[in-house]
């Protein structure tokens, strides 16, 4: 195989868009980057400006090819992930009526009791039926704006996600993800698609006319770019365009995570831990499994919790300590259960298993003999056994994972990620690109164009296993018997809690 063609990753998150331009081989060639604004108009809030979607990606995807010297006759193709839930309302013309409210925005919270409240069977991706349902997701975002801003609803032709808005601006077609659609829009593609009976009991049925007929499967082709967004790019009219879908399960391709039993545990802010099925579970402490969110037939099992990397960078700033490897050289000197220490890490609540979100987070245990060393270790076993509970939730559901493929801000300490694989007792796999998104979305690009096949062929040819951590046996047994001091917690911790 030559590598004189690339393929464009595009990955739209929280603070800003990112371009990969990458080799057949899985090599990045460059990245180049724009921020954008994110608003918070009242707690709870959060939006941003389609438009400066639109207008960073342009001036992302210049700087890239610019800095790589890279012609744009070479590239093959492109694809996006983004944000999920991001939910933009469109008028006739496909411009933005409002600002998107985007995926971290929570005031749809009455809204996703509503949701909950109708018991409808579409419900089963949440915990079986029996909730909760998020104020991220999309009917619940949906049902606010028809609750609240009716003149936005009833001026709305499409309401569609980030991803879908990108779309259109790239090739002029409006379509939906699979992916977007079956984690966060309640939509089955083994149930007849779209959940109309939920819509018409929450009294919204026009919605299903208002949604992107078309649900494409990732990597499906969308069309090529238009001559007005070629330009805006700086590449080809023409030139190939993928379809993609929410960041982090586009993550699970750029990190090979593609056959039945892997799990990708993805790091950063938070920790998600997404894992591929032959088959529905649901159970307690499981935010969901969703069919055909990567490949049909296929299910993603999720859990996750809010708040890990925060968690560091909260101590890190609290203690004025400019230079992490201090840190853990300090915490590796240290046994495990940091002498008496133990962590409960719902700073910002729980998610799962508890999906708690008024929980908070315990440093306990504390004596005058603990050290700075102490804390950052136990804040790290903290984290690390409410990674565990996750797990032991999926094995008990019947999905037991063999070993961990890893991203994200976790890497950054060789000591976190021995005591994640010391905890668990499972073998963690680094990857060469740390930047799993951007690459997953070359993946797709890769398959549209005809590079690839199928999935475990991209992953193959762009996917690198830089190294593997194994657990320690007789670390694992001791933290076998000091995780049962962290699970005591929680329940002590709600019956006190104001």
């Amino acid at each position: 195989m030559t590598y004189n063609k690339y393929v464009v990753g595009i990955d739209g998150g929280t603070e800003g868009i990112r371009v990969g331009i990458f080799t057949l081989d899985g090599t990045p060639v460059v990245f180049a980057a724009e921020k954008y604004e994110t608003r918070f108009p009242q707690p709870g809030r959060a939006e941003q400006s389609p438009d400066e979607w639109w207008r960073s990606l342009g001036l992302a995807m210049k700087h890239a090819l610019f800095e790589s010297g890279i012609s744009k006759d070479d590239i093959l193709g492109l694809a996006a992930d983004t944000t999920c839930c991001s939910v933009v309302a469109l008028d006739t013309e496909m411009r933005p009526l409002r600002d998107a409210i985007i995926w971290m925005d929570v005031r749809a919270d009455a809204e996703a009791d509503a949701v909950l409240a109708t018991g409808d069977a579409a419900l089963e991706v949440n915990n079986g039926g029996k909730g909760p349902v998020s104020a991220e997701w999309m009917l619940s975002k949906s049902l606010w704006i028809n609750r609240n801003q009716p003149e936005i609803w009833e001026q709305a032709a499409v309401i569609c996600e980030y991803q879908d808005y990108l779309n259109y601006k790239l090739t002029g077609e409006m379509v939906a993800s699979v992916n977007n659609a079956s984690i966060r829009w309640h939509y089955r593609a083994d149930k007849g698609g779209f959940p109309i009976d939920l819509l018409s009991a929450l009294s919204i049925p026009e919605l299903v006319e208002k949604w992107p007929s078309d649900v494409l499967d990732l990597g499906e082709a969308i069309g090529g770019l238009t001559p007005e967004a070629a330009e805006h790019l700086g590449l080809n009219p023409g030139t190939s365009v993928a379809q993609g879908g929410a960041d982090a399960f586009i993550a699970m391709l750029g990190l090979g995570v593609v056959k039945t039993g892997q799990l990708a545990f993805i790091t950063g802010s938070s920790h998600l831990h997404l894992g591929n099925t032959d088959s529905a579970l649901h159970g307690e402490g499981i935010w969901g499994t969703y069919n055909s969110a990567l490949r049909p037939g296929q299910h993603v099992i999720e859990g996750g919790q809010t708040s890990t990397g925060s968690i560091i960078a909260w101590f890190h700033r609290m203690i004025g300590e400019p230079d992490m490897s201090s840190l853990n050289k300090e915490a590796a000197a240290i046994a495990p259960g940091a002498d008496g220490l133990v962590v409960l890490d719902h700073f910002q609540g729980n998610r799962t298993p508890f999906t708690d979100a008024a929980s908070r987070g315990c440093i306990n245990g504390l004596s005058l003999s603990h050290s700075r060393g102490h804390i950052f270790r136990a804040l790290m076993e903290g984290i690390s056994y409410g990674t565990e509970l996750i797990l032991d939730n999926f094995r008990v559901s019947g999905f037991t994972p063999s070993e961990m493929v890893i991203c994200g801000g976790a890497t950054n300490s060789e000591l976190w990620m021995q005591i994640h694989s010391d905890i668990s007792n499972l073998p963690i796999i680094k990857t060469r690109v740390a930047d799993a998104p951007a690459l997953g979305s070359a993946m797709l690009a890769g398959i549209c164009s005809g590079a690839f096949s199928n999935f475990e062929q991209a992953a193959d040819a762009m996917v690198q296993i830089e190294r593997r951590i194994e657990p320690n046996p007789e670390r694992h047994s001791i933290y076998r018997d000091l995780i049962k001091d962290y699970k005591a917690l929680y329940p002590a911790l709600r019956s006190i809690r104001r």
